[in-house]
């Protein structure tokens, strides 16, 4: 799983060319039923509101929006990370969505939308952390414990770009879910967790303090909308895709999920 642009750290909506008259050019559904698949998370992507208990965030407001523009009607469903991929695959559900980076392996499986949002991954720590400071220094701690799922972007940054390429290293812990990894890391079972500048500075936004991005950020990676293979969906979602980028919707919508939420307060 994982963003830049000079208001944000990690951040930025990928820019295309002027979209003429994009509106007029979407394709029509026709209030056709789309199942869509997530994970309820991935904050800021998407993750269950502690106040209201909803499920919300940017990929919710995103796909809500393509729904509307393109005149189909959005059925949400949950599953976990690691059933995902394979579940779409099967036709399962029409469309998964949980910051899935694109990926040429994935693709055997899956087919991909256009990207969406692009996504550097950084060292996230507890806030008084001073044993290290980067990749470079956390590998040399070899104390250090990394908490990731398997299977991910963040597992795969740990093995092959931080420690020695070596899958099964003791020092990292695996969890089901990426929330499991940060909750790991406040209470000190594991010393870092790999994330995205997205979700990381959401998670940071709502540790009140207690926690930190720290280090240079380690590759860079697009997220796209995943579907079974063949599937009859990517061409419109990409048109709406497109337009939502050229009329500054997408803009928008990091503005809102990424500077002025404040998760958890």
């Amino acid at each position: 799983m994982a963003f830049r642009r000079s208001f944000l750290v990690g951040l930025t909506a990928l820019v295309l060319a002027p979209f003429a008259s994009f509106a007029a050019d979407l394709p029509n559904l026709n209030g056709k039923t789309v199942v869509v698949v997530t994970e309820n998370a991935y904050p800021p992507l998407q993750f269950v509101d502690p106040k209201s208990g909803k499920a919300i965030g940017w990929e919710y407001d995103a796909m809500n929006e393509i729904a509307k523009r393109l005149n189909f009607k959005v059925e949400y469903q949950n599953t976990s990370w690691d059933a995902m991929i394979q579940a779409v695959s099967e036709n399962q559900y029409n469309i998964g969505m949980t910051g899935i980076t694109i990926k040429e392996d994935r693709k055997q499986k899956v087919d991909f939308s256009d990207p969406y949002m692009r996504s550097q991954q950084f060292m996230l720590v507890r806030s008084d952390e001073k044993r290290f400071t980067d990749a470079k220094s956390f590998a040399s701690f070899k104390e250090g414990l990394v908490g990731a799922q398997p299977g991910t972007t963040p597992f795969y940054t740990a093995v092959y770009e931080v420690l020695d390429g070596n899958e099964q290293n003791p020092r990292i812990k695996l969890f089901e879910t990426f929330g499991a990894t940060v909750q790991a890391l406040k209470t000190g079972d594991v010393d870092v967790v790999l994330t995205d500048g997205t979700a990381g500075k959401g998670y940071v936004d709502a540790s009140n303090g207690a926690l930190k991005l720290t280090g240079d950020p380690l590759g860079t990676e697009d997220f796209g909308f995943i579907f079974p293979k063949g599937s009859d969906l990517v061409a419109p979602v990409n048109a709406a895709i497109a337009s939502l980028k050229a009329d500054g919707t997408f803009d928008a919508l990091n503005k809102k999920w990424f500077l002025d939420y404040k998760m958890g307060q």
